[in-house]
């Protein structure tokens, strides 16, 4: 069987104080309570990078500035096939709203262990700790 496949932009939002932007998924969707980084579904004829931007702004209510790609991630869940882009960004203005999410925190990676992400996000904490 093939699984439907998705390209997702990832961002790893960073605030001047160091701290990670995470948000938690509305209760009842997929992934619904778990905690991640911003992003979502690349559109027919958008840039990874644009996604990012459009989907941070949809969903936070902030603009970001995209800046170096940190992993690539294939995973497999039982129902869709994922490809998560992921970068590093910077916040630039805005409010940080819960739009599309249920909450937000701003997170050092000592602290990022305490929430519990969808199991391609691993991959993501550990890049990031690496470093």
């Amino acid at each position: 069987m093939i699984l439907p496949h998705k390209l997702i932009g990832v961002a790893v939002i960073w605030n001047e104080a160091g701290k990670i932007l995470i948000d938690k998924r509305k209760p009842g969707g997929s992934f619904g309570g778990l905690w991640e980084f911003p992003g979502g579904k690349k559109e027919v004829g958008e840039t990874i990078e644009d996604c990012i931007k459009r989907e941070v702004l949809e969903e936070l209510g902030i603009e970001v500035a995209v800046e170096e790609h940190l992993i690539t991630i294939d995973h497999n869940y039982p129902e869709i096939r994922v490809t998560l882009h992921v970068y590093h960004c910077r916040y630039l203005c805005g409010i940080v709203k819960a739009i599309e999410c249920d909450e937000f925190r701003w997170v050092t990676l000592d602290e990022i262990d305490r929430f519990t992400f969808p199991q391609a996000n691993e991959q993501i904490i550990t890049a990031l700790k690496k470093a």
